[in-house]
C-alpha cells in the first residue's frame, strides 16, 4: 500500500485526533489508537485488525517498526514528528509508531465459557484507567473475559488502553449497556449447561473471599469507584463476598479490589490442580 504523508492538521489528522478525545466519534469509526511496543505487538499477536500505522517520517525506525510497516495490510501514514507527538499525547518527543486498531463487536457471544471459566464485570466505571488496570489483572490471573456495564467510561479510551499494557488484546473485553443484557447471557449459558456462579464484591459481603469456592465457573462483579455495585447487580448475584480489611481503610480502589479477588480465585484454582495431580 502506498504511504501517505501528513504534515499539517488536515482532515485526516483531525479524524485521528478525534479517536483520542471523542468517544462518540471513536465508536462511529469503530477504531482506536494504540501506542507502545508491547501493546501494538500484543494486538498483532492476538489477531486484531490494524487499520493504519502512523510513523515518524523523519526518524530512523527500529527493526521492530520496520518489520511492522512491511507486514501490515493497513494504511501507512508518514507523520511529521510534531503531529505524531500530539497523537501520542507527549509534550516532548514522539513515539516512533502508533497503530489504529479496529474495535471488535460488543457481543457477549464472543466470550467462551468452559468448566474453569473466570470472568469479571466492572459496573459503571468512571475512570478509564481502572478498566485497563482490571484488564491487566484479569490477564495476569487467568480470567477469560472482562465485561463493562453502563456508559460512564470507555474501554478504548487512551487511558484505558495504556493502563492495560497490552492485556486489553489478550482478554476479551465486551461493553454492555446494563446488568440486564449480561444476566440474560448468564441465563442462556446456564440453560446450555454451564453452571455459572455470579459473585458480587461488596464491603458488606456475606462471606470472606477466601472462604468461598471460586474454583467453580464464576463471574466476579466489581462496582463503581464511588458508589459500588448497583442494587440491581447486588440482587442478581448468587453470593456476595467481602475482602477482610485491616487498618482504617474501609474499602479498596475498584481495580485493587478486583485484583485481590482475581488473585484469590487463581490461588484456589492452582491449589485444586496441584491437589488433583498428587
Amino acid at each position: 500500500m502506498a504511504t501517505r504523508r501528513i504534515t499539517t492538521r488536515n482532515a485526516r489528522f483531525q479524524q485521528l485526533q478525534a479517536l483520542l478525545t471523542n468517544r462518540t466519534k471513536r465508536g462511529r469509526a469503530g477504531e482506536f489508537l494504540v501506542q507502545g511496543v508491547r501493546p501494538i505487538s500484543m494486538a498483532v499477536e492476538h489477531g486484531w485488525t490494524v487499520r493504519a500505522l502512523l510513523y515518524d517520517a523523519e526518524a530512523r525506525l527500529s527493526g521492530w517498526a520496520q518489520d511492522l510497516l512491511r507486514s501490515t495490510r493497513g494504511e501507512l501514514l508518514a507523520m511529521s514528528p510534531q503531529l505524531l507527538a500530539e497523537l501520542s499525547e507527549k509534550s516532548e518527543g514522539a513515539v516512533e509508531l502508533l497503530a489504529v486498531v479496529e474495535m471488535p463487536p460488543d457481543d457477549l457471544a464472543r466470550i467462551e465459557v468452559g468448566p474453569e471459566f473466570l470472568g469479571v464485570v466492572f459496573d459503571r466505571p468512571t475512570q478509564p484507567g481502572n478498566i485497563g488496570a482490571i484488564a491487566r489483572s484479569a490477564d495476569a490471573f487467568g480470567a477469560d473475559a472482562l465485561i463493562t456495564t453502563g456508559h460512564a467510561s470507555d474501554a478504548y479510551d487512551p487511558k484505558s488502553v495504556r493502563a492495560s499494557t497490552g492485556s486489553l488484546f489478550a482478554v476479551p473485553v465486551v461493553r454492555s449497556p446494563s446488568h440486564r443484557e449480561v444476566m440474560a447471557w448468564v441465563a442462556d449459558r446456564r440453560a446450555a449447561g454451564d453452571p455459572l456462579v455470579v459473585v458480587a464484591t461488596d464491603e458488606h459481603g456475606d462471606v470472606d473471599a477466601a472462604d468461598l469456592d471460586l474454583t467453580r465457573p464464576s463471574l466476579l462483579l466489581t462496582g463503581n469507584e464511588t458508589a459500588g455495585l448497583s442494587r440491581a447487580w447486588l440482587e442478581a448475584a448468587d453470593v456476595t463476598i467481602r475482602i477482610p480489611m485491616a487498618g482504617s481503610a474501609s474499602s479498596l480502589n475498584a481495580s485493587n479490589a478486583a485484583a485481590v479477588v482475581l488473585y484469590e480465585a487463581h490461588r484456589q484454582r492452582l491449589a485444586a490442580r496441584h491437589g488433583a495431580a498428587r
